[in-house]
């Protein structure tokens, strides 16, 4: 397919409401598409594709799909789904997500996609800042929010396509980078895939589509990474901490509130003096990936350095969103133990009192899966709450249950507390937080939601 042939045409988004969806779809609207879409819920991104003229359906319904000449669904759409079934039934064709990124992809002569278990969407945006920084017109597509580019998505006119590549069901395998980022690769999305075998072995076909002109640049302090790096054709950049890396980060300090300061080098010869505006090692190796491919791209490292400096984040990773009562409420994206753990560690060095952490944990399989980690990853929190599951695209086995989590966490010496829906949780909150805490929610599903009810209902202010 030549999705170029679709410009200008009807084209259907169901399960529009998603991150990388409701993204693509601006995408296409700016091609010259007519864009509308479904979700199963209303949501703050729904609402905004509405007030940019795209409209949306509230619930799957068949007659949904009428008239269009494109259909796009998520991985998390399945083919009982009646718009999918109705496309199928009247030979709409169809196309999953990361489909049409990689056919986008086809056309772009720089396109750069951004793997790893953890930090992608972060790193992501620390390239598109980098190269909008220094003068470029990248198209620009991950799920995050950048302020700098007021959503999720940048159309731009050149041909650098900078976009986030997702390893869950595989999808990345559908894209067409020239040049690819490995940040790390851990054990996770184990409802689809066996074992970390199997998740090593999705990213090596991954890296193997970049061509041999192209180039893979991987985190060379991770050994999983190292060993994919190993199996491949192309040039390949190895970025981190050790002295093996290519490109390193050398004379590192820290604040105190753990942002790093440090000398980017390339075979040891100095790059640039980066201070970063966001803290934690996490992020230090993040920009360390932007550094690196910025370099391989011969943009002016100073302006690499400033570009980092003045990042600050992107929604939902350590976001703080409210000052409720003194105590200082923030949410991040982390949903397995790694990026927990990560995210407290960098709380924990900033917090000035008690550091509650609210768990809202993702689909069953997850919690089953990883259950075990989940009790490990909590040590920098003092008081640990724990919503009920969000089951999202999975139904209730009955044999798993936040409950069941909570005792095992008791048990192993955590102050952790059941609270079944958010408005437990912020009743728990309010009756024993005190002025210079700090609370974080955890969780890639709605816990977002906790942090505007508790911003909503007291003395917060941003």
């Amino acid at each position: 397919m030549d999705i170029r042939e679709y410009y200008g045409k009807k084209v259907f988004f169901i399960g529009i409401g998603g991150s990388s969806m409701s993204g693509l779809a601006r995408l296409m609207k700016w091609r010259g598409c007519t864009v509308c879409g479904s979700d199963k819920t209303a949501s703050h991104k729904t609402e905004a594709l509405e007030s940019e003229g795209i409209k949306v359906f509230i619930g799957h319904r068949a007659e949904n799909v009428s008239g269009a000449d494109l259909v796009v669904y998520s991985a998390a759409i399945g083919e009982d789904n009646p718009e999918r079934k109705f496309a199928k039934e009247n030979g709409i064709p169809m196309i999953e997500r990361c489909e049409l990124i990689g056919l986008l992809m086809a056309h772009c002569e720089n396109a750069i996609a951004v793997s790893g278990t953890h930090g992608k969407t972060t790193t992501t945006a620390m390239i598109s800042s980098v190269f909008l920084a220094a003068g470029e017109d990248p198209t620009i597509h991950f799920g995050g929010e950048l302020p700098s580019i007021g959503g999720s998505t940048r159309l731009g006119g050149s041909g650098t396509f900078i976009c986030e590549a997702c390893e869950y069901h595989s999808s990345f395998l559908s894209f067409l980078p020239k040049r690819a980022v490995i940040l790390n690769i851990d054990e996770d999305h184990l409802d689809y895939y066996k074992d970390i075998d199997d998740i090593t072995n999705a990213f090596k076909r991954f890296a193997r589509l970049v061509p041999e002109d192209g180039c893979v640049y991987g985190n060379g302090d991770d050994a999983r990474v190292r060993q994919v790096l190993g199996e491949l054709n192309c040039k390949t950049v190895t970025f981190g901490l050790g002295p093996q890396n290519v490109i390193r980060a050398e004379d590192v300090s820290y604040d105190e509130d753990g942002r790093p300061s440090f000398t980017a080098t390339y075979f040891g010869h100095p790059l640039c003096e980066v201070e970063l505006g966001v803290a934690g090692e996490h992020n230090l190796r993040d920009a360390l990936a932007a550094i690196a491919v910025a370099n391989d791209s011969q943009l002016p490292m100073q302006l690499a350095a400033k570009a980092l400096s003045e990042f600050t984040g992107v929604g939902r990773r350590y976001e703080l969103t409210s000052v409720t009562d003194g105590v200082k409420v923030y949410t991040d994206y982390g949903h397995n133990p790694t990026e927990t753990a990560t995210v407290l560690s960098v709380a924990r060095r900033q917090c000035r009192g008690t550091l509650w952490a609210v768990l809202q944990p993702h689909t069953y399989s997850r919690t089953k899966a990883l259950f075990d980690g989940f009790l490990h990853c909590f040590a920098d929190a003092d008081e640990v709450l724990v919503t009920d599951i969000c089951g999202a695209r999975e139904v209730d086995p009955g044999d798993i249950n936040s409950g069941m989590l909570v005792d095992a966490m008791v048990k192993s010496g955590l102050k952790a507390h059941y609270t079944p829906t958010f408005d437990d949780a912020e009743n728990f909150l309010r009756a024993h937080w005190k002025p210079g805490d700090s609370v974080v929610t955890l969780g890639c599903g709605d816990i977002y939601l906790l942090n505007e009810q508790i911003a909503s209902n007291g003395d917060s202010k941003r």
